[in-house]
């Protein structure tokens, strides 16, 4: 049985029959600074492993990748034309990057999709992960594998928010501090838009 914890989250998204479409919820700031080109398609995986108290699995990502290098994100990337939806691009990729294995993985819904800086339209998927998922990284593109529990994002002191400058454009931003890792960017963001549909924030 699904915890109480995750059952909250559960209840929160929007479920897998509806997933998000046209534009991002942040497209009208994206446009701004890159423009309203198509965005290419990618979904991640915002994997909670169940228990007493619920872990978000992230990724930190390996040093000598091209974009993103070192920063902390969700498993997940770019939508393959062999994927049937975001849930198989989010479940591949976890895979890939983290050993997954997709059996023990159960999707519970969606989150709004997020535009993101590069140029991708990213699908969050929401899933609860088997406490006996073991999870290890891809060397070429995972430097680090981590859990972080539910309950710390849910306390309000955890977030921050600040304001940074990109391409002459101020940019209201959030962001989590957890064990030495920063928590920035589109995966911040993408948490919040979770505690926001939860009604935390």
């Amino acid at each position: 049985m699904m915890d109480d914890a995750l059952s909250i989250v559960a209840s929160a998204v929007r479920p897998l029959s509806e997933p998000p479409e046209g534009p991002g919820w942040n497209y009208r700031e994206m446009a701004e600074l890159i423009g309203d080109a198509p965005r290419r398609a990618a979904a991640v995986l915002l994997g909670w492993r169940e228990g007493v108290q619920p872990r978000l699995v992230l990724t930190v990502r390996n040093d000598s990748l091209q974009a993103h290098a070192g920063q902390v994100a969700f498993p997940g990337g770019r939508t393959d034309p062999e994927d049937t939806d975001a849930v198989a691009t989010a479940l591949r990729e976890s895979e890939e990057e983290v050993g997954l294995d997709r059996r023990l993985v159960t999707p519970l819904g969606y989150l709004d999709a997020f535009d993101t800086i590069s140029g991708y339209r990213i699908t969050p998927v929401v899933a609860r992960i088997a406490p006996e998922a073991r999870l290890y990284p891809a060397p070429a593109e995972v430097a680090e594998v981590f859990e972080v529990p539910l309950g710390f994002f849910l306390d309000p002191a955890n977030l921050r928010r600040y304001t940074m400058d990109f391409r002459g454009h101020r940019r209201e931003m959030v962001e989590f501090i957890h064990g030495g890792h920063r928590i920035w960017g589109a995966t911040a963001a993408m948490l919040v838009n979770l505690l926001q549909r939860m009604g935390r924030l």
